[in-house]
Order: structure tokens, then C-alpha cells, then sequence
């Protein structure tokens, strides 16, 4: 099993700034893809970036540009900073790992945190 806990959220005005944080533990692997994914009231499950063991990383195109996902191994932490926020950016944020590559499914993720609430105000 691995445990997901994410931080860092909170209220910011419109055109500024989070760093939201993931920590993991448990059955961590280096090997795993952490993604992003968001939840506004009323709305589905939206994927918002992934990063996998390589570093590489994908992105939402509502995102891009904006958030910067990144990874520290050695803290077992995913990152995402976000910036230029905007009020339909609002939503919860929750963390996720997969074993293996890219992925920006919900489904395709077997370990969920519980998320941290991001609130833009215009």
C-alpha cells in the first residue's frame, strides 16, 4: 500500500501563486508515475499533469504553461507549482501514483490522496 498526503492548498487571488506538496509513503517506488488531478464542485475528475520516473512530464493544456510538475525522490514528494491562477482553477486537488509510464486517467491510478482545496478568487 501507499499512502498519499497532499498539502499546500489554500485561498490565493486571482494572478497569484501555490506550490502544492504529495507526500508519500508506505510501498513507495521510484518507479511509480505521480500525477495531479482536480475536482471542482459539480464537475468530473479532471486530470491536470503527471510526472513519471524519468522526469518526464504531460500536461492539461487548461495548465500548461501555468503548473510545473516536478518530483523529489529522495523526500518520496511530488510538486506542483502553480501560477497565473485563475478563478476556474478552483477546485480540490488530489494526488495519485501509478506503477509504470504516463498515464492521465483517473482509472489507470491505483493510489488516490485526499486531496487539498485550491480557492482563486477574482
Amino acid at each position: 500500500q501507499v499512502q498519499l498526503v497532499e498539502s499546500g492548498g489554500g485561498l490565493v487571488q486571482a494572478g497569484g501563486s501555490l506550490r502544492l506538496s504529495c507526500a508519500a509513503s508506505g510501498r513507495t517506488s521510484r518507479n511509480y508515475a505521480m500525477g495531479w488531478f482536480r475536482q471542482a464542485p459539480g464537475k468530473e475528475r479532471e486530470f491536470v499533469a503527471v510526472i513519471n520516473w524519468s522526469y518526464s512530464t504531460y500536461y492539461a493544456n487548461s495548465v500548461k504553461g501555468r503548473f510545473t510538475i516536478s518530483r523529489d525522490n529522495a523526500k518520496n514528494t511530488v510538486y506542483l507549482q502553480m501560477s497565473s491562477l485563475k478563478p476556474e482553477d478552483t477546485a480540490v486537488y488530489c494526488c495519485a501514483a501509478k506503477n509504470g509510464g504516463i498515464a492521465t486517467m483517473p482509472n489507470e491510478f491505483d493510489y488516490w490522496g485526499q486531496g487539498t482545496q485550491v480557492t482563486v478568487s477574482s
